[in-house]
């Protein structure tokens, strides 16, 4: 069973790692603060899923599920 499975829109998780590059402001700011919400999901790559997460400053960013831990 995928991770994703056990984490549901409302979840409080932590950004645990990051595959691609992402802009230079995101790392700061995960890098002060990596945990967030779950607010929705989507289909990446046709069959894998992406969590959408709503960050400590209001901002929402997806990351794949298995860049993401339950907090």
């Amino acid at each position: 069973m995928s991770q994703a499975a056990s984490i549901t829109i409302g979840s409080k998780i932590r950004v645990s790692r990051v595959r691609d590059r992402i802009p230079q402001n995101l790392v700061n700011l995960l890098k002060e603060d990596s945990s967030g919400t779950v607010t929705d999901f989507r289909t990446v790559d046709g069959k894998g899923i992406g969590v959408v997460v709503e960050l400590s400053n209001g901002s929402t960013c997806w990351f794949f599920e298995d860049e993401i831990v339950p907090a």
